[in-house]
């Protein structure tokens, strides 16, 4: 997991402000951050990137209505892996989101970037995603993977990655709540967290993981230090 983060472990500016679209404060405070993927890549060979639907659309924000679905339910609930997407011969890595109540229309689906031509969309639903976005991401030939019931299961998702598409290392550049699922089922292997000399504050505004509350008896997820620059 990697992280750009403030002193108080703020992972944006306030709770309805979307870094994706910029905003000054934040650059104002964050300074001239290089951009981390190169490194990312760089340091640990990752096959995937992961986000949360929640880095792209805000919470409050509504997709455009999608027509309804005509395809075979049973049909569009099964993983969709298209082979002139997942055989491509220029295939390098996928970025991938988990939109389990299908809120992202997409219009991006490879990396805009240059140096990282080859990578491309993979989303991540579960069996009650809405049709209607399954049949959107079939028609736009969008990979997708059905993992879970009601809401994606993380552990059966990152498997099917696996098996499925040869994937062993995936970094997550996530916000606070699918960062606080993957902490909570225990799938973080090393936390990469960049902090810069500001403080945010707020009751709301995202943090670094925003888990469910340990329950009685339950631990926290240790950690042991690796590197301090």
């Amino acid at each position: 997991m990697f992280s750009v983060a403030s002193a108080d472990g703020r992972l944006t500016i306030s709770p309805q402000t979307n870094l994706m679209v910029g905003d000054e404060r934040w650059s104002a405070v964050a300074g001239g951050c290089p951009d981390p993927y190169p490194w990312l890549v760089e340091t640990f060979a990752p096959q995937a990137f992961l986000e949360g639907s929640g880095s792209f659309v805000l919470d409050d924000a509504a997709g455009a209505e999608l027509p309804p679905a005509r395809e075979d339910p049973t049909r569009l609930r099964a993983d969709y892996l298209p082979e002139q997407v997942t055989r491509a011969p220029d295939r390098r890595g996928w970025f991938t989101a988990v939109d389990g109540r299908g809120r992202v229309r997409w219009t991006i689906k490879e990396w805009p970037d240059p140096a990282f031509a080859g990578w491309h969309l993979l989303v991540l639903a579960h069996e009650q995603t809405p049709l209607a976005y399954l049949s959107f991401l079939q028609r736009e030939h969008i990979p997708y993977l059905v993992a879970g019931r009601g809401r994606v299961d993380l552990e059966l998702a990152l498997g099917k990655m696996a098996d499925l598409l040869g994937v062993s290392t995936v970094v997550s550049t996530a916000g606070g709540r699918l960062n606080g699922a993957l902490i909570r089922a225990g799938l973080l292997d090393e936390v990469v967290i960049e902090l810069f000399p500001a403080v945010i504050g707020g009751t709301a505004t995202p943090s670094l993981f925003s888990a469910p509350d340990l329950e009685p008896g339950q631990w926290p997820t240790r950690l042991s230090l690796l590197r301090c620059d």
